[in-house]
């Protein structure tokens, strides 16, 4: 077993309210419960001594090991090869149908020989509470009953267990044809244990939890030219949305690096306005109109709880359940992913002020007839206060959509942001004829916009800049013509795509920006961003440049991992960096596949 398997050596399962990384190898070594930002129960890809795993897999080192998801579905495959057998691991978690928060969570991890004799080994070290809290062994009959404060870890399988220390070991050999596997079921203290899995009972959870994510997949209405590429990330996505809100977080982890090494380490398993809100269209262009419907009920609700109080309408990111609290604290034990210290939970920059965060919220309620019209006369009524006090309120500096600690500036993208909550509050009230000062939005959007065509806009760059004060260029600014603050084809847009190509492209990769010439008080550099990457493929579409944008399309793609899941970053060697699987990529890339599709489509049609 690798100490530290690189980051993209892995899959994801999850039950809708939780998830799990499983590497190649068969180990899962991330797994928080109950919920996605709960303390970590297996956290051996954050610290290997201390974090915490679930090993399932044969005992040869020699074994050549292959991942796959069963087709259309959340259900991991690893197989292993060798001169002995071939043997599986199938891994998946039963999903929340119910949408009711509970601290019940399930893994199934079943084991079949399909050629020759395969020998399986199992060991299982929970370290419950990132580590922190210690943890007794009760060992009998039906398995084995991990007992930590506030929660019990039950085992069972369908071969006896072995006592190791206050872990657990096993050994089982299948044949050709032979099943077996292992259930790792978390709860509340004292919670009823699960009855012992059978091999029956094991394929029966299979079977229905493809039938799950099959029925749900059929929704989708995509017939472009990438289905794998884009289903797989709508599942990835499906995966990061607590169901019980309806509320997509940014990452499945915390604390994986954008340098290894360096300290940009972040939380990522929060709700982000701007993650969710933008996820609505890329959800709402493929079919899935509950899933987009639901989170924007969970984001006027956010709008709504705040009417009256002494404080910005909106913050940046929140828990699952709308909870605004999130401390930033470190993990002093945990010596990080290969190093990477320090090792953060919580997430300090749900205190910053990033005034985007308004022009994406609007932009996510504006998609579709079928969402705004199941807006309630209260939730119009949260938004329109919301724009009267932004109209007033725009005109500030903050610290941007990359959350910089390195001071506030008037960011050109808060702007165009600022920019669209305007345009799309006015397109909402005079579509549906609902009450508004539309006088005092206009005034204020053109205001808007008048400011950033004189101080966004750099000369000796002949491009739309980071902020009013330097010559930075940044690829946030991608959206622009998205989200239609100027024409995709306009002279100073294709100047300043050019400009990009020179400063931020790196054989099709997109950097964010540069950090040594925009200081973001981090030390420190990091990869390219590959939500920028698509951000740029949908931009060069939209530009008429179609044959670019299919090539760097095409070439993103094999960056993907061997699923088809991206981390947030590509490093100068094309390793994955940063928190993984990240919605940002998935969403960007149905963005990005789904633009490209109709200009390819288009010119066909020519």
């Amino acid at each position: 077993m690798d100490r530290y398997p690189p980051i993209a050596d892995h899959g994801l399962v999850g039950d809708l309210q939780t998830a799990a990384l499983v590497s190649s190898q068969g180990v899962v070594d991330w797994f928080a419960a109950p919920r996605f930002d709960s303390p970590s129960i297996f956290a051996a890809l954050l610290d290997h001594d201390r974090g915490g795993y679930l090993r399932l897999a044969p005992e040869r080192p020699d074994a050549t090991c292959k991942q796959l998801y069963y087709p259309d579905t959340a259900i991991l495959v690893t197989r292993f090869l060798s001169p002995d057998g071939v043997g599986e691991v199938l891994d998946f978690m039963p999903p929340d149908r119910t949408r009711t928060a509970t601290d019940r969570h399930t893994l199934v991890r079943g084991i079949r020989a399909v050629r020759g004799t395969v020998d399986f080994t199992l060991e299982c070290r929970p370290r419950f509470d990132y580590g922190r809290a210690e943890h007794e062994l009760e060992l009998g009959e039906n398995g084995a009953l991990f007992r930590a404060p506030g929660l019990d870890g039950h085992l069972q399988s369908t071969f006896p267990l072995e006592r190791d220390g206050q872990d657990v070991r096993a050994k089982v050999t299948l044949r050709a044809g032979e099943i077996g596997g292992a259930v790792f079921t978390v709860c509340a203290s004292g919670g009823e244990a699960p009855a012992p899995p059978t091999v029956d009972g094991l394929n029966g959870q299979f079977e229905d939890v493809a039938l799950f994510w099959r029925h749900w997949l059929r929704q989708s209405h995509y017939r472009g030219r990438w289905p794998e590429r884009v289903h797989r990330s709508a599942i990835t996505l499906k995966l990061l949305t607590y169901a019980p809100t309806g509320a997509l977080i940014a990452a499945a982890t915390t604390g994986l690096p954008e340098q290894v090494g360096g300290e940009r380490n972040w939380d990522y398993r929060f709700t982000w306005i701007r993650d969710g809100s933008l996820s609505v269209r890329a959800m709402l262009d493929l079919g899935f109109v509950e899933e987009a419907t639901a989170f924007v009920h969970w984001l006027t609700d956010r709008l709504r709880e705040r009417e009256g109080k002494e404080e910005e309408p909106l913050q940046t990111m929140y828990r699952i359940d709308g909870n605004p609290d999130l401390p930033e604290e470190t993990l002093d034990h945990f010596e990080g992913y290969r190093g990477s210290y320090p090792v953060r939970i919580g997430n300090g920059a749900a205190d910053q002020l990033q005034l985007d965060i308004y022009g994406e919220a609007l932009y996510a309620v504006s998609q579709g007839a079928e969402i705004a019209q199941q807006a309630s006369f209260e939730g119009w009524q949260a938004m329109a206060r919301t724009l009267d006090w932004f109209a007033d309120a725009w005109d500030r500096p903050d610290e941007g959509i990359w959350e910089t600690r390195g001071g506030r500036q008037d960011f050109t993208y808060s702007r165009v942001m600022s920019w669209v909550a305007l345009d799309h509050g006015l397109r909402l009230a005079e579509s549906f004829r609902r009450p508004a000062d539309l006088e005092r939005w206009r005034k204020a959007r053109d205001a808007v916009f008048e400011q950033i065509m004189e101080r966004g806009w750099s000369e000796q760059e002949r491009a739309f800049v980071q902020h009013y004060d330097g010559e930075v260029l940044d690829a946030s600014l991608l959206l622009m013509p998205r989200v239609g603050f100027i024409a995709p084809r306009d002279r100073a847009w294709l100047s300043t795509l050019d400009a990009m190509d020179r400063k931020l492209v790196s054989d099709s990769l997109v950097y964010r920006y540069d950090p040594a010439a925009s200081p973001d008080g981090l030390r420190g550099s990091e990869g390219t961003f590959s939500m920028c990457t698509f951000l740029y493929v949908d931009a060069l579409a939209r530009a008429g440049r179609l044959s670019q944008a299919r090539y760097t399309f095409e070439k993103m793609q094999t960056y993907a991992n061997h699923v088809g899941l991206f981390a947030e970053e590509i490093g100068p060697s094309g390793e994955q960096l940063g928190n993984f699987p990240q919605a940002f990529t998935h969403l960007s890339l149905i963005m990005a596949a789904i633009t490209l599709d109709e200009a390819l489509d288009a010119e066909e049609r020519r």
